[in-house]
């Protein structure tokens, strides 16, 4: 058995697994976690739970130490910072009339750099942008261009079905996703219906694909056979 905890880099974020060593973690609790950007101030969400080797990934990173009380209160004023960022942000964006929207504000590596995200129709002109953000802020100033997809993801909401949208909670990444999908499962192909809060196709278009397509059921009051598909979409997957 292998001990894990679930923990996550800021608050209502993503929860990531890491493998717990030597400490013994409660929920609530503040530790300095393996990352593939160095070490990096985490949150536990699932205190240490045992599992079994092959439910976790091989390559899974681990717990380094604990972080002390002065690194905890670091972490619980990262959103202030990072919404104080945004406004600026904005800010300057109107003062060079620039056609991009602001999606979202994040500090990294124990804020010695900023990334900022935008969507955009076009490609966008923001090198003056750059340097008005580098003398404001004076660390590295990265803007990163992201699709509606991944705007989704970053800001999160409720899906048709009620629950927070998959992307923002479990699904590691996207998958294509066509309209040949919804045909196959006999769905509705209203776009108000089979579109997800991006403008996109629903993700969860492709659950049940495959099983849909594998299973028929005889009609006796049609002629030809038709699929079976299943509303619902998956639980969340087991750790």
């Amino acid at each position: 058995m292998i001990e894990i905890i679930g923990a996550r880099f800021r608050e209502c974020g993503r929860v990531y697994y890491f493998k717990s060593g030597k400490f013994n973690l409660s929920k609530g609790d503040f530790c300095w976690v393996e990352t593939n950007r160095g070490e990096h101030l985490a949150e536990v969400v699932m205190p240490t739970n045992k599992v079994y080797p092959n439910t976790i990934p091989e390559n899974l990173q681990k717990v380094t130490r604990l972080a002390n009380r002065d690194e905890s209160d670091q972490l619980r004023n990262t959103d202030q910072k990072e919404a104080q960022a945004f406004a600026t942000c904005q800010k300057k964006i109107a003062e060079h009339e620039l056609p991009m929207k602001l999606v979202k504000c994040r500090f990294i590596d124990s804020g010695k750099r900023v990334i900022f995200f935008f969507t955009a129709e076009g490609r966008v002109d923001f090198r003056a942008l750059i340097k008005d953000l580098a003398r404001e802020f004076k660390i590295r100033i990265e803007l990163r261009q992201i699709g509606v997809r991944d705007e989704a993801k970053i800001l999160g909401g409720l899906g048709s079905c009620g629950r927070s949208l998959c992307c923002c909670t479990w699904l590691p990444h996207f998958t294509p996703i066509s309209i040949k999908m919804a045909k196959q499962q006999n769905l509705s192909l209203n776009p108000q219906k089979i579109s997800g809060l991006c403008g996109r196709l629903l993700c969860c278009l492709a659950y049940e694909v495959e099983f849909g397509c594998g299973v028929r059921f005889d009609d006796k009051k049609k002629k030809k056979n038709e699929f079976v598909c299943m509303s619902h979409r998956p639980f969340d997957p087991p750790m």
